[in-house]
């Protein structure tokens, strides 16, 4: 894997050139956007000198004027950097992961397809709405890995007592979901979800385990930490346990502390998914940050390093027995 030192290097010596264009790019969609800011504000305040009588009634209308500019300046500034913003993943996305492996491809708009996501097993429900983008694909030693960011989210409906219905959206999964080919063969279906239940109610917790509908039989292990962590459902004990071996377990362990976040797993027809929840977009350029600075850089570096690194966080590369 690179090092910080060597991504320096790549920085002072072949992003720079171009990342000094893209900050200029950057600052003038930024000046765009405060002129575009600042007629929206003198507009909302007219708005409301003239509703003075109505907000007298009803403070509340004040909020109807202020909300809408808000939109309005949101929608805005999406156009005015949708350029810089595909600029920048040609740029700097593309370039650090051709730095960090040349035989990965990158599409900034690709994503791993929805009937891939839901044939994981990982999530039930079926989304009503799914995007993503950011898709890395190669083959990092004997492995085939695929990854990218997937924001998958169902919808819900309510009528209220005026007869009036609304529509709510609810996140499945937000996040980075991996893909890679498994390093054992295997023809049962293991799903690897967090243990929620256990970690606060104990062994009430493992019975609501084993009422998981839908989820196939409850897989106990013989290790205490991986058990706190997760629970494991599957369709055949023996070959669950086949595959989530000891030291399998305890990577993957190692890999939920090193991300902190919560990760689910499925290993189906010899290959593996990974789901990494995130609240943020991770491959962003945020516009009101200097691009002449190492620290966004090394930030992107360091999440694609984990996306990219799970292959041998969780020693894929190394093929057991028939398994070629």
């Amino acid at each position: 894997m690179k090092t910080l030192e060597e991504l320096r290097q790549f920085y002072d010596t072949t992003l720079i050139n171009e990342i000094t264009v893209l900050e200029a790019q950057r600052k003038a969609v930024v000046k765009k956007v405060s002129i575009a800011a600042a007629g929206i504000l003198a507009v909302i305040a007219v708005v409301l000198t003239l509703m003075r009588g109505a907000m007298a009634q009803s403070p509340m209308f004040a909020m109807f004027p202020i909300i809408f500019g808000l939109v309005i300046l949101g929608v805005i500034t999406h156009l005015m950097a949708r350029g810089y913003v595909g600029q920048f993943k040609d740029v700097v996305i593309y370039g650090i992961v051709k730095f960090i492996d040349e035989n990965l491809s990158y599409s900034k708009h690709g994503c791993i397809g929805e009937s891939v996501f839901r044939a994981c097993e990982i999530f039930k429900r079926r989304p009503d709405r799914y995007k993503g983008d950011d898709l890395v694909a190669g083959k990092l030693g004997a492995t085939e890995i695929e990854f990218s960011e997937i924001h998958a989210e169902y919808k819900t409906t309510t009528t209220d007592s005026k007869g009036r219905r609304k529509t709510h959206w609810h996140t499945i999964f937000k996040g980075l979901f991996f893909i890679g080919d498994f390093n054992k063969d295997f023809a049962c279906e293991v799903v690897v979800l967090p243990d929620t239940a256990e970690r606060f109610l104990g062994r009430l917790g493992q019975m609501f385990q084993s009422w998981n509908i839908g989820r196939g039989e409850l897989i106990k292990l013989e290790d205490p930490e991986f058990e706190k962590l997760f629970a494991v459902y599957g369709d055949d004990q023996i070959q669950a346990r086949y595959i989530l071996s000891t030291s399998l377990m305890k990577r993957i362990v190692d890999f939920k502390k090193k991300t902190g976040r919560q990760i689910f797993l499925s290993f189906i027809r010899s290959r593996i998914y990974v789901a990494v929840s995130y609240n943020k977009n991770l491959f962003e350029p945020r516009l009101l940050r200097t691009l002449i600075d190492f620290a966004p850089i090394q930030e992107y570096f360091e999440d694609l390093q984990l996306a990219i690194g799970i292959a041998d966080d969780l020693n894929l590369n190394t093929r057991i027995w028939s398994k070629q």
